[in-house]
């Protein structure tokens, strides 16, 4: 395969996704209001994207089955056992995402291979494991976009408890106050997360109660008021306690290591991760929470929040840099009398247009192809270059 491609995309109706966001920028109705929260474009065995491939629409993952080396180029291939190794998204939140973090690419192996050698079949509720990637994330906000990432300095930790839940964690303080280091955050982090249902139940009751006397410009009280009536009784609505809390702005971004605690809270981004479905949750969900194995991956490191901003590459393109190996995350503006010209050493990408319309042209074979708002393409690295011509916004995914 070695021409540009229109994909054909799922969409995920998850509960928490927003019924207008998603059908807007595809330009489609959604006349029920089915919540729409997630755009998948990828390979990913569980929603493959279709290419038109000689008069037929076929899965992206067989298609790289079959032409490897040109559809992701040779050094992709060896180095990513010929699979694409990322996965692009759209996400579209209109209530909380379950508290989560994903696990190391070892700490996957290990896990897949356990829950293998016990039976656990591949699709049961209770299985943590559905593959054996790490999953790096980038989240880049289209929409103000709430997150809360990464625990808090310790000292601020204990202030958010004290003006809180003074009481009903009065003991538990005490001891963080004495051990205030990670090893001391994973003890309390540990009492928190097992404590029986009617303790939980008490220390949250004290802690919204405290939230809902708040002023209203107070985001924790307001997002621990949220939670609550979302999750009643849920120990997630103590998370914003813990947890870094912020609002990226439209072109910010946040680059999410393995072990990250973190929930996106509300917005519309732009997702960009490691081709993988390994999720361990810790609360603001009905779905399977394993606290062992999810203390297991999460790092207590307190770190401040990094937000990313886009650094220029070229006069058309800006970059959002990150440690991962599997993507890289760039956003290119074309515009009248402004061309975009993509490089000739290039790997696998998917385009994605959020503003605007656009004309690619094959360098090599001087193909046309036509994109709006909506539209998402795949240039295979056996496509020599390309230029953009046009009037629009483009969100690119690449392998470094």
């Amino acid at each position: 395969m070695r021409s540009i491609k229109l994909l054909k995309n799922t969409v995920q109706n998850y509960a928490w996704g927003s019924p207008t966001a998603i059908p807007e920028l595809l330009g489609e109705e959604n006349p029920t209001l089915e919540p729409k929260a997630e755009l998948w474009m990828g390979a990913h065995p569980k929603a493959s994207s279709l290419i038109k491939y000689d008069g037929r629409w076929l899965p992206l993952a067989d298609l790289i089955a079959e032409y490897p080396q040109e559809i992701l180029g040779i050094k992709v291939a060896l180095s990513f056992n010929s699979k694409l190794p990322y996965l692009f998204k759209v996400l579209a939140a209109a209530k909380p995402l379950s508290i989560q973090a994903h696990p190391s690419l070892n700490q996957a192996r290990v896990g897949f291979e356990k829950e293998f050698a016990q039976g656990v079949a591949m699709d049961a509720p209770d299985r943590n494991y559905r593959d054996k990637n790490h999953k790096p994330e980038c989240i880049c906000a289209l929409s103000p976009f709430w997150a809360m990432h990464g625990f808090r300095d310790i000292p601020e930790i204990l202030a958010k408890i004290d003006k809180y839940c003074p009481v009903e964690l009065a003991a538990e303080q005490n001891l963080l106050k004495k051990n205030p280091n990670s090893e001391g955050l994973k003890r309390f982090f540990t009492v928190l997360m097992t404590m029986d249902s009617q303790r939980q139940k008490q220390v949250i009751d004290e802690a919204v109660q405290k939230a809902r006397q708040m002023p209203d410009d107070n985001m924790v009280s307001h997002w621990m008021t949220r939670l609550s009536n979302e999750y009643p009784s849920d120990i997630g609505i103590f998370s914003p306690l813990l947890l870094n809390l912020i609002e990226l702005k439209p072109g910010d971004a946040l680059f999410l290591p393995a072990g990250e605690l973190h929930a996106y809270l509300e917005g519309v981004g732009i997702e960009l991760m490691a081709n993988s479905d390994n999720v361990l949750r810790g609360g603001l969900t009905s779905k399977h929470i394993d606290v062992p194995e999810l203390l297991k991956v999460v790092s207590f490191n307190p770190r401040p929040v990094n937000v990313l901003k886009a650094v220029k590459k070229n006069k058309n393109e800006t970059v959002y840099a990150s440690d991962a190996d599997e993507f890289v995350l760039s956003v290119v503006n074309a515009s009248a009398g402004n061309p975009y010209q993509s490089s000739e050493s290039r790997s696998v990408e998917i385009l994605l247009c959020t503003e605007g319309t656009a004309c690619l042209k094959d360098n090599g074979t001087q193909e046309l192809l036509n994109i709006k708002k909506g539209d998402s393409v795949i240039i295979p690295a056996s496509v020599v270059g390309y230029s953009i011509c046009g009037d629009a916004l483009i969100y690119k995914a690449a392998v470094p």
